[in-house]
Protein backbone atom coordinates (compact mmCIF):
# COMPACT_ATOMS: atom_id res chain seq x y z
CA UNK A 1 0.00 0.00 0.00
CA UNK A 2 0.97 2.47 0.12
CA UNK A 3 -0.59 5.60 -0.39
CA UNK A 4 -0.31 8.48 1.94
CA UNK A 5 3.50 9.33 2.99
CA UNK A 6 2.90 9.56 6.67
CA UNK A 7 6.27 10.43 6.37
CA UNK A 8 5.91 13.12 4.63
CA UNK A 9 2.84 14.31 6.62
CA UNK A 10 4.07 14.49 10.14
CA UNK A 11 8.01 14.58 9.97
CA UNK A 12 9.37 16.88 7.77
CA UNK A 13 21.74 -4.46 6.39
CA UNK A 14 20.31 -8.37 5.79
CA UNK A 15 22.45 -11.25 4.81
CA UNK A 16 19.34 -12.09 2.48
CA UNK A 17 17.92 -10.89 -0.45
CA UNK A 18 14.07 -10.34 -0.45
CA UNK A 19 13.18 -12.83 -2.98
CA UNK A 20 14.82 -15.82 -1.49
CA UNK A 21 12.70 -15.19 2.29
CA UNK A 22 9.40 -17.21 3.30
CA UNK A 23 7.03 -14.84 1.63
CA UNK A 24 3.45 -15.57 2.53
CA UNK A 25 1.84 -16.98 5.39
CA UNK A 26 -1.66 -18.01 3.33
CA UNK A 27 0.33 -21.42 3.63
CA UNK A 28 0.56 -21.40 7.41
CA UNK A 29 -1.03 -18.68 8.61
CA UNK A 30 -0.30 -16.33 11.37
CA UNK A 31 -3.03 -16.18 14.25
CA UNK A 32 -5.69 -13.32 13.23
CA UNK A 33 -6.36 -10.21 15.42
CA UNK A 34 -9.52 -10.11 16.60
CA UNK A 35 -11.38 -6.77 18.68
CA UNK A 36 -8.96 -5.04 20.52
CA UNK A 37 -7.33 -2.29 22.14
CA UNK A 38 -4.26 -0.66 22.10
CA UNK A 39 -3.41 -3.02 25.06
CA UNK A 40 -3.81 -5.67 22.75
CA UNK A 41 -0.30 -5.08 20.91
CA UNK A 42 3.09 -5.18 21.92
CA UNK A 43 4.53 -1.64 19.87
CA UNK A 44 8.36 -2.36 18.13
CA UNK A 45 10.02 0.79 17.31
CA UNK A 46 11.92 -0.88 14.24
CA UNK A 47 15.46 2.02 14.46
CA UNK A 48 16.42 4.05 11.70
CA UNK A 49 19.41 4.04 9.22
CA UNK A 50 21.48 6.05 11.36
CA UNK A 51 19.04 9.32 11.51
CA UNK A 52 16.51 10.83 13.85
CA UNK A 53 13.65 9.94 11.82
CA UNK A 54 11.55 6.85 10.31
CA UNK A 55 8.59 5.76 8.94
CA UNK A 56 7.07 2.29 8.37
CA UNK A 57 4.74 2.23 4.83
CA UNK A 58 3.53 -1.28 4.01
CA UNK A 59 4.16 -4.93 5.41
CA UNK A 60 3.96 -8.72 3.67
CA UNK A 61 2.17 -11.92 4.86
CA UNK A 62 5.82 -12.67 5.91
CA UNK A 63 6.66 -9.97 8.13
CA UNK A 64 8.92 -8.58 5.93
CA UNK A 65 8.30 -3.92 6.38
CA UNK A 66 9.19 -1.26 4.01
CA UNK A 67 9.63 2.10 4.54
CA UNK A 68 12.09 5.41 4.81
CA UNK A 69 14.60 6.73 7.28
CA UNK A 70 16.77 9.72 7.71
CA UNK A 71 20.46 8.36 7.68
CA UNK A 72 23.33 9.54 10.07
CA UNK A 73 23.25 13.27 9.76
CA UNK A 74 19.70 13.34 9.28
CA UNK A 75 21.05 14.77 5.96
CA UNK A 76 19.50 12.36 3.63
CA UNK A 77 16.76 9.62 3.42
CA UNK A 78 17.26 6.15 2.05
CA UNK A 79 14.58 3.61 1.31
CA UNK A 80 14.95 0.93 3.93
CA UNK A 81 14.28 -2.89 4.23
CA UNK A 82 13.13 -4.31 7.50
CA UNK A 83 13.18 -8.50 8.83
CA UNK A 84 13.64 -10.15 12.02
CA UNK A 85 15.33 -7.22 13.61
CA UNK A 86 17.34 -6.27 10.98
CA UNK A 87 17.21 -3.24 9.16
CA UNK A 88 18.64 -2.80 5.57
CA UNK A 89 19.56 0.28 3.45
CA UNK A 90 17.87 -0.17 -0.23
CA UNK A 91 20.27 2.38 -1.35
CA UNK A 92 19.71 4.59 -4.54
CA UNK A 93 19.58 5.23 -7.60
CA UNK A 94 22.76 7.41 -7.76
CA UNK A 95 21.19 10.22 -5.89
CA UNK A 96 20.89 11.21 -2.39
CA UNK A 97 17.43 10.36 -1.31
CA UNK A 98 14.75 6.93 -2.29
CA UNK A 99 11.86 6.29 -0.60
CA UNK A 100 10.02 2.63 -0.49
CA UNK A 101 6.12 2.53 -0.59
CA UNK A 102 5.00 -1.37 -0.82
CA UNK A 103 6.18 -4.35 -0.88
CA UNK A 104 4.77 -7.90 -2.65
CA UNK A 105 4.48 -11.09 -1.41
CA UNK A 106 7.48 -12.31 -3.12
CA UNK A 107 9.44 -9.35 -1.58
CA UNK A 108 9.79 -7.25 -4.71
CA UNK A 109 9.87 -3.87 -2.93
CA UNK A 110 8.76 -0.39 -4.67
CA UNK A 111 8.94 3.21 -4.17
CA UNK A 112 10.80 6.72 -5.68
CA UNK A 113 14.52 7.70 -5.64
CA UNK A 114 16.47 10.73 -6.76
CA UNK A 115 18.59 9.47 -9.71
CA UNK A 116 22.20 10.87 -10.62
CA UNK A 117 20.51 13.96 -12.73
CA UNK A 118 18.69 14.65 -9.28
CA UNK A 119 15.24 13.93 -10.90
CA UNK A 120 12.88 11.81 -9.05
CA UNK A 121 11.99 8.39 -10.46
CA UNK A 122 10.28 4.99 -9.62
CA UNK A 123 11.96 2.26 -8.71
CA UNK A 124 11.23 -1.90 -8.39
CA UNK A 125 14.22 -3.35 -6.18
CA UNK A 126 14.63 -7.01 -5.99
CA UNK A 127 17.57 -9.41 -4.79
CA UNK A 128 19.84 -6.48 -3.81
CA UNK A 129 19.23 -4.78 -7.37
CA UNK A 130 17.35 -1.21 -7.58
CA UNK A 131 16.11 -0.65 -11.02
CA UNK A 132 15.16 2.51 -12.31
CA UNK A 133 11.57 2.38 -13.93
CA UNK A 134 11.95 5.57 -15.98
CA UNK A 135 9.01 8.11 -16.58
CA UNK A 136 6.35 9.07 -18.46
CA UNK A 137 8.44 11.20 -20.52
CA UNK A 138 8.93 14.18 -17.69
CA UNK A 139 11.20 14.46 -15.58
CA UNK A 140 9.09 12.46 -12.19
CA UNK A 141 7.56 9.29 -11.64
CA UNK A 142 6.47 7.61 -8.20
CA UNK A 143 5.61 4.08 -7.76
CA UNK A 144 3.01 3.70 -5.15
CA UNK A 145 1.60 -0.08 -5.23
CA UNK A 146 2.66 -3.48 -6.24
CA UNK A 147 1.05 -6.88 -6.64
CA UNK A 148 1.89 -10.31 -6.56
CA UNK A 149 2.50 -10.22 -10.44
CA UNK A 150 5.36 -8.17 -10.20
CA UNK A 151 2.57 -5.40 -11.96
CA UNK A 152 3.51 -1.56 -10.42
CA UNK A 153 1.68 1.50 -10.44
CA UNK A 154 2.47 5.17 -9.55
CA UNK A 155 2.14 8.40 -11.52
CA UNK A 156 4.29 10.51 -13.18
CA UNK A 157 5.02 13.71 -15.38
CA UNK A 158 4.27 13.71 -18.99
CA UNK A 159 6.67 15.45 -21.67
CA UNK A 160 3.90 18.04 -21.51
CA UNK A 161 3.99 18.55 -17.72
CA UNK A 162 0.48 16.35 -16.79
CA UNK A 163 0.13 14.64 -14.18
CA UNK A 164 -1.20 10.98 -15.05
CA UNK A 165 -1.20 7.43 -13.81
CA UNK A 166 0.37 4.48 -14.82
CA UNK A 167 1.07 0.91 -15.11
CA UNK A 168 4.92 -0.80 -15.24
CA UNK A 169 4.23 -4.17 -16.30
CA UNK A 170 7.54 -6.59 -17.92
CA UNK A 171 9.44 -3.80 -18.00
CA UNK A 172 7.57 -1.05 -20.15
CA UNK A 173 5.16 1.62 -18.15
CA UNK A 174 2.19 2.59 -20.16
CA UNK A 175 0.12 5.68 -19.32
CA UNK A 176 -3.52 4.50 -17.93
CA UNK A 177 -6.25 6.67 -19.97
CA UNK A 178 -8.06 8.04 -17.25
CA UNK A 179 -8.00 11.73 -16.94
CA UNK A 180 -5.26 14.46 -17.82
CA UNK A 181 -4.41 14.44 -13.35
CA UNK A 182 -4.23 10.81 -12.41
CA UNK A 183 -2.53 9.34 -9.70
CA UNK A 184 -2.59 5.39 -8.86
CA UNK A 185 -1.85 4.05 -5.20
CA UNK A 186 -2.92 0.06 -5.54
CA UNK A 187 -3.40 -2.37 -7.49
CA UNK A 188 -4.94 -5.90 -6.73
CA UNK A 189 -7.57 -8.02 -7.77
CA UNK A 190 -7.46 -6.64 -11.36
CA UNK A 191 -8.54 -2.82 -9.71
CA UNK A 192 -6.33 0.06 -10.13
CA UNK A 193 -6.66 2.59 -7.51
CA UNK A 194 -6.12 6.22 -7.13
CA UNK A 195 -7.52 9.71 -7.12
CA UNK A 196 -8.27 11.54 -10.48
CA UNK A 197 -9.56 15.43 -11.38
CA UNK A 198 -11.58 16.43 -14.41
CA UNK A 199 -13.17 19.52 -15.36
CA UNK A 200 -16.02 18.63 -13.25
CA UNK A 201 -14.59 18.21 -9.41
CA UNK A 202 -11.57 18.29 -7.72
CA UNK A 203 -9.61 15.29 -7.19
CA UNK A 204 -11.59 12.41 -6.40
CA UNK A 205 -11.77 8.58 -5.58
CA UNK A 206 -11.15 6.29 -8.78
CA UNK A 207 -11.40 2.46 -9.27
CA UNK A 208 -9.79 1.44 -12.71
CA UNK A 209 -12.09 -2.23 -14.00
CA UNK A 210 -10.91 -3.78 -17.54
CA UNK A 211 -10.43 -0.13 -18.45
CA UNK A 212 -13.42 1.47 -17.36
CA UNK A 213 -13.19 4.25 -14.78
CA UNK A 214 -15.11 3.69 -11.72
CA UNK A 215 -15.71 7.35 -9.80
CA UNK A 216 -16.38 6.74 -6.16
CA UNK A 217 -17.68 10.04 -5.25
CA UNK A 218 -16.99 11.65 -1.38
CA UNK A 219 -20.41 11.47 1.78
CA UNK A 220 -21.39 15.26 0.01
CA UNK A 221 -17.81 17.08 0.20
CA UNK A 222 -15.67 17.93 -2.75
CA UNK A 223 -12.60 15.52 -2.74
CA UNK A 224 -12.05 11.36 -2.07
CA UNK A 225 -8.83 9.15 -2.24
CA UNK A 226 -8.96 5.70 -2.88
CA UNK A 227 -5.09 4.47 -1.18
CA UNK A 228 -5.39 0.73 -1.15
CA UNK A 229 -7.41 -2.51 -2.40
CA UNK A 230 -6.85 -6.10 -1.24
CA UNK A 231 -7.14 -9.29 -2.58
CA UNK A 232 -11.33 -9.43 -2.54
CA UNK A 233 -11.50 -6.38 -4.58
CA UNK A 234 -12.20 -4.42 -1.03
CA UNK A 235 -11.48 -0.46 -1.61
CA UNK A 236 -10.35 1.74 1.58
CA UNK A 237 -9.22 5.40 1.65
CA UNK A 238 -10.93 9.07 2.63
CA UNK A 239 -14.10 11.08 1.25
CA UNK A 240 -15.12 14.46 2.28
CA UNK A 241 -18.56 15.23 4.49
CA UNK A 242 -20.19 18.18 3.14
CA UNK A 243 -18.46 20.12 6.12
CA UNK A 244 -15.42 19.64 4.62
CA UNK A 245 -13.83 16.91 7.37
CA UNK A 246 -12.43 13.90 5.86
CA UNK A 247 -13.75 10.06 6.52
CA UNK A 248 -12.69 6.98 6.15
CA UNK A 249 -14.43 4.61 3.82
CA UNK A 250 -14.35 1.33 2.66
CA UNK A 251 -15.80 0.22 -0.81
CA UNK A 252 -17.06 -2.94 -2.09
CA UNK A 253 -19.71 -4.18 -4.57
CA UNK A 254 -20.43 -0.63 -5.95
CA UNK A 255 -20.89 0.61 -2.32
CA UNK A 256 -18.92 3.10 -0.24
CA UNK A 257 -19.06 2.99 3.55
CA UNK A 258 -18.22 5.33 6.11
CA UNK A 259 -16.67 3.34 8.58
CA UNK A 260 -16.84 6.94 10.99
CA UNK A 261 -14.18 8.55 13.60
CA UNK A 262 -12.85 7.73 16.87
CA UNK A 263 -15.18 10.39 18.47
CA UNK A 264 -13.61 13.47 16.57
CA UNK A 265 -14.31 15.62 13.37
CA UNK A 266 -12.18 13.31 10.90
CA UNK A 267 -11.00 9.99 9.89
CA UNK A 268 -7.80 8.64 7.25
CA UNK A 269 -8.10 5.18 6.45
CA UNK A 270 -4.30 3.93 5.03
CA UNK A 271 -4.61 0.24 4.53
CA UNK A 272 -6.42 -3.35 4.22
CA UNK A 273 -5.62 -6.76 4.92
CA UNK A 274 -6.34 -9.60 3.22
CA UNK A 275 -9.36 -10.85 5.74
CA UNK A 276 -10.73 -7.20 5.24
CA UNK A 277 -9.87 -5.33 8.63
CA UNK A 278 -8.70 -1.71 7.77
CA UNK A 279 -6.27 0.39 9.25
CA UNK A 280 -5.68 3.86 9.49
CA UNK A 281 -5.51 7.43 11.75
CA UNK A 282 -8.42 9.40 13.49
CA UNK A 283 -9.44 12.50 15.50
CA UNK A 284 -10.68 11.16 18.97
CA UNK A 285 -13.14 13.54 20.86
CA UNK A 286 -10.33 15.64 22.63
CA UNK A 287 -9.05 16.52 19.11
CA UNK A 288 -5.90 14.32 19.76
CA UNK A 289 -4.70 11.95 16.53
CA UNK A 290 -5.10 8.36 17.29
CA UNK A 291 -4.44 4.81 15.12
CA UNK A 292 -7.28 2.67 14.84
CA UNK A 293 -8.18 -1.39 13.77
CA UNK A 294 -11.38 -1.47 12.41
CA UNK A 295 -13.14 -4.81 11.41
CA UNK A 296 -16.72 -6.44 11.68
CA UNK A 297 -18.29 -2.81 11.99
CA UNK A 298 -15.84 -1.78 15.06
CA UNK A 299 -13.43 1.25 15.29
CA UNK A 300 -10.70 0.32 17.64
CA UNK A 301 -8.85 2.86 19.65
CA UNK A 302 -4.81 2.19 19.19
CA UNK A 303 -3.64 5.16 20.51
CA UNK A 304 -0.97 7.46 19.61
CA UNK A 305 0.50 6.90 16.08
CA UNK A 306 -0.35 6.83 12.36
CA UNK A 307 -0.98 3.25 10.91
CA UNK A 308 -0.15 2.65 7.16
CA UNK A 309 -0.97 -1.10 6.71
CA UNK A 310 -2.05 -3.99 8.13
CA UNK A 311 -0.51 -8.20 6.96
CA UNK A 312 -2.95 -11.23 7.47
CA UNK A 313 -1.44 -11.92 11.08
CA UNK A 314 -2.96 -8.42 12.01
CA UNK A 315 0.37 -7.34 12.29
CA UNK A 316 0.29 -3.31 11.69
CA UNK A 317 3.08 -0.74 10.59
CA UNK A 318 3.24 2.75 11.04
CA UNK A 319 4.92 5.57 12.81
CA UNK A 320 4.97 6.36 16.40
CA UNK A 321 6.66 9.62 18.45
CA UNK A 322 9.16 8.23 20.47
CA UNK A 323 10.28 9.47 24.09
CA UNK A 324 12.68 12.00 22.24
CA UNK A 325 9.74 13.41 20.36
CA UNK A 326 11.17 11.70 16.96
CA UNK A 327 8.87 10.20 15.12
CA UNK A 328 9.61 6.36 14.01
CA UNK A 329 8.99 3.18 11.83
CA UNK A 330 6.79 1.13 14.41
CA UNK A 331 5.20 -2.86 14.20
CA UNK A 332 2.07 -2.80 16.23
CA UNK A 333 2.21 -6.64 17.00
CA UNK A 334 -0.80 -8.64 18.78
CA UNK A 335 -0.28 -10.13 21.78
CA UNK A 336 -0.95 -13.87 21.98
CA UNK A 337 -3.49 -14.91 23.84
Amino acid sequence: MRPIRIFWILAVAGSFACGTEPTSSDSSPLPSVGQVSSANYTRIDLGTLGGDVSDAQAINNAGQVVGSSFTAGNTAVHAFLWYRGVMRDLGTLGGASSFASDINATGQIVGESQAANGELHAFLWENGVMRDLGTLGGSLSRARGINNQGKVVGWGLTAGGSTRAFLWDNGVMTRLNITPFARAFAINAGLIVGDHRNSEHPPQAFVLKNGAVIGLGTFGGTRSLAADVNLEGKVVGWANTASGAERAFLWQNGEMRNLGTLGGKGSIATGISPLGHVVGFSNTSSGASHGFLWQNGVMSDLGPGAPSDINRAGWIVGILQNSSGSNRATLWKPISE
